[in-house]
């Protein structure tokens, strides 16, 4: 006996109708003993936002305000990784010394103005980090002064290493309970060890 498949209703499409992107699910607490993997945002479950190098700077930082990050990789026409700008990169002091030095307007700054070149990323490797704990890579930032960490793993469909994720110091706070604005100023190794977060 065949089945009967019965047809759904369909429905107009709403105004202003937004589409699903992947989510990755991250505890919501997590400790400095806890596995380094509970806090990497993982490239592999959410969708990386980019920028190329020729974009304005205030597009890239629209960008950043409106999906709510603080990290672009900048890549090439290829999709091949040729940087990266960071909020950190647009509030410091570079964009006015750029300004200062070669004349012209905030609007005439482009990403490749301040963003970090390439051979200049140091990066973790997923080997490490699989075996490390959230103190680790605190500890990491904090010896290198920075709020974000790239984590590279080899691509499944080309051999190749590749981004597979990042490490954000300031959701890591978030995430130890502290509340942090990275925007004022970065997160130091001193304000998790005042919240009392790695006693």
């Amino acid at each position: 006996m065949n089945p009967t498949y019965q047809p759904l209703p369909l429905h107009r499409l709403e105004s202003g109708a937004r589409y699903f992107r992947p989510q990755q699910p991250l505890p919501w607490r997590v400790t400095p003993a806890d596995p380094a993997l509970s806090v990497m945002t993982d490239l592999s479950q959410v969708t990386a936002f980019t920028t190329e190098p020729t974009t304005p700077l205030d597009k890239s930082l629209e960008l950043m305000i409106k999906r709510g990050i603080r990290i672009l990789l900048v890549c090439d026409s290829d999709g091949h990784i040729v940087g990266l700008l960071t909020s950190r990169d647009i509030d410091g002091v570079k964009p006015g010394r750029i300004l200062a030095k070669a004349g012209g307007a905030w609007e005439d700054l482009r990403v490749a103005d301040i963003m970090t070149l390439r051979p200049k990323l140091e990066t973790l490797l997923m080997e490490d980090v699989r075996r490390a704990q959230v103190g680790d890579i605190i500890a990491t930032l904090r010896q290198v002064d920075r709020q974000h960490a790239l984590v590279v793993d080899t691509d499944p469909e080309t051999g190749r290493p590749a981004v597979r994720g990042l490490f954000s110091l300031s959701q890591i706070g978030l995430r130890l309970g502290l509340n942090i604005d990275p925007s004022r100023q970065p997160t130091t190794y001193g304000d998790l060890e005042k919240a009392g977060a790695l006693l």
